[in-house]
């Protein structure tokens, strides 16, 4: 999955997610905004918010997009059924209702799904919003030119995996039925509980059948929310929004819409964001940033600054930054070599080369530490702070390799602080300790995506990170240990390429269950479980930290996305 960073998060990829630690408590508005505003926090109408961002909003379109949540750009002009909850920490995990009266009702058996629809939604135009356009903009994203969003329709809706699109097939799904204006009804060909929270991805936008001009809608898709497309140059390069007019917040409790403006610019050095922001000059004091986190050295200037400190957002998303084993190659097919690198880890040298204790939380499970993904806390191999090379090395001798051995570890040449040179090299030095000699192989960042998601290229042991489309352990861990999402020819992401009944049984039965916090409980047993047969070594959970101008406020960091959501911001 991609970082929240970028606009794009893929479960399952990654994520972005996904875009959340147990009681970890985001930058608040009553925390930041009286420091930022000289004591007056009191947001209100009007001005223009500036976004400063390295990567470009590509692929404007909800059919296109992969969000988490509804992303943060694109939740201002595509509503959903449902969205994720704009408050701080972990309230914010909680999924609510957007364009549909509720969450959604579903059968006994969670195989089909009921929404009804708001009274009163409009476009851009003024033009009703009806079933029949959810059920269109769903359709859509099945053509083949409008790929790239999140996979889980084609998979979970009856006859989506042959379905093409409505431009090559014009009888559309019966699977999605709209018995009137206001009504969605969904079929599923297995139970899925986690419906809701798929209905938050921007494949749920209304998109008006006779508006829709194929690969260029993208340049002004038409507006369900608060904001519309005025401009959009260079594929999302500079991207601005102004009011929908039509937009009523009488059916929209989660965006609050404050500025009158927002203006996207996109493709810059994140140093030069960081110093726009630290700085603050001009329209830059009401700018933010959905996509560029603070480095080690700038968090280090930003500390000892007690102004910028104030104008820090702190937030938390769901994503495990892990090793994985493929354990069809020697000499990873014995657990105990497996175990023995668990237990050779240095996570505080982890952590140190990641950025520090402020960027990174050491991490001794899979799942993120966050409640909402059902977090249940072990350590099945003990390490320490720095590691039990002791251990390593007698669970080495019981392997059959009483002096040591020799591996090599896939890393990506990416500066990214996750599967880049800096944790390797730490990994490197502290399996040294245990007796095992590590060479390591960096590759540039496509060759090494292709050769660790290539179920034939798969090296024995290399860095990986993986985040959730949504705050539930079902995104995390299905796409990673369920032995039916092995890919043979195309991206595989079940780097252990683990097919245990039990485990893919213990997933069907938690994927019926609308109970989520049941369903929570039962994804961080299984997790516990699974981590018994040593296929991955968790490392450490990223820690978002964002500079923001000195006139933003209202800031609100929820622990879906870990960043903060710019449909709460005020600049005035």
């Amino acid at each position: 999955m991609r970082q929240p960073s970028v606009n794009r998060a893929r479960v399952a990829t990654v994520s972005l997610a996904l875009v959340v630690a147990a009681g970890a408590a985001a930058c608040g508005p009553k925390d930041n905004d009286a420091k930022a505003a000289g004591g007056d926090s009191t947001p209100r109408k009007g001005g223009t918010l500036t976004v400063l961002n390295a990567n470009p909003q590509e692929d404007f379109d909800p059919a296109r997009l992969y969000t988490s949540g509804g992303g943060n750009v694109p939740s201002l002009v595509f509503r959903t059924l449902t969205t994720r909850n704009r408050e701080n920490g972990a309230a914010g995990a909680e999924v609510v209702p957007d364009l549909a009266t509720d969450t959604g009702r579903p059968s006994k058996d969670a195989t089909v799904w009921t929404y009804t629809l708001k009274k009163g939604l409009t476009y851009e135009d003024g033009t009703p919003i009806t079933s029949a356009d959810i059920k269109y903009g769903i359709e859509r994203s099945f053509a083949a030119e409008l790929s790239g969003g999140a996979p889980y329709l084609r998979d979970w809706l009856i006859g989506g995996a042959d379905y093409q699109g409505p431009y090559k097939d014009k009888k559309g799904l019966d699977s999605i039925e709209t018995p009137d204006d206001l009504t969605l009804v969904f079929h599923l060909d297995k139970p899925e509980g986690e419906f809701p929270y798929l209905a938050t991805q921007t494949q749920f936008t209304p998109v008006p059948k006779a508006k829709d001009n194929g690969t260029e809608y993208e340049e002004h898709p038409v507006s369900s929310g608060p904001y519309k497309v005025v401009k959009n140059e260079n594929d999302g390069e500079r991207l601005i929004l102004e009011r929908n007019t039509h937009w009523s917040a009488s059916t929209d409790s989660e965006r609050k819409a404050y500025p009158d403006r927002i203006d996207v610019r996109s493709g810059l050095d994140s140093s030069v964001i960081n110093q726009r922001l630290s700085s603050s000059q001009g329209a830059d004091s009401a700018a933010v940033t959905t996509d560029t986190n603070l480095g080690p050295a700038e968090l280090a200037k930003v500390t000892g600054d007690k102004e910028l400190a104030s104008r820090v957002g702190t937030g938390h998303f769901g994503y495990t930054n892990y090793i994985a084993f493929n354990p069809k190659v020697k000499p990873f097919d014995d657990p105990k070599v497996r175990q023995a690198i668990s237990y050779a880890i240095d996570r505080t040298s982890v952590i140190n080369a990641a950025g520090g204790s402020s960027l990174a939380e050491a991490a001794t499970t899979y799942l993120p530490n966050q409640k909402s993904f059902g977090y249940t806390p072990y350590d099945h191999f003990p390490a320490g702070a720095s590691g039990n090379p002791a251990k390593a090395r007698e669970l080495l001798k019981e392997a059959g390799h009483p002096n040591g051995l020799t591996v090599t570890l896939t890393h990506s040449n990416d500066k990214d602080f996750e599967t880049s040179p800096e944790i390797a090299t730490s990994l490197q030095d502290a399996l040294k300790k245990a007796g095992i000699t590590v060479k390591l192989q960096g590759l540039e960042s496509n060759d090494y995506k292709d050769k660790i998601h290539g179920a034939r290229t798969e090296p024995g042991f290399f860095l990986a990170h993986w985040g959730a489309d949504w705050p539930s352990g079902g995104p995390f861990l299905a796409p990673i240990f369920d032995g039916r999402q092995i890919v043979k020819d195309g991206a595989n992401f079940n780097t252990g390429f683990l097919d245990d009944k039990a485990v893919n049984t213990e997933i069907d039965a938690i994927n019926k269950l609308t109970d989520l916090d049941e369903a929570a409980r039962r994804w961080g047993a299984l997790d516990k479980k699974i981590g018994e047969q040593a296929l991955t070594v968790p490392l450490f959970h990223p820690v978002y930290k964002r500079l923001y101008g000195k006139d933003v406020k209202n800031i609100v960091i929820s622990d879906w996305t870990g960043v903060l959501d710019i449909s709460q911001v005020a600049v005035k």
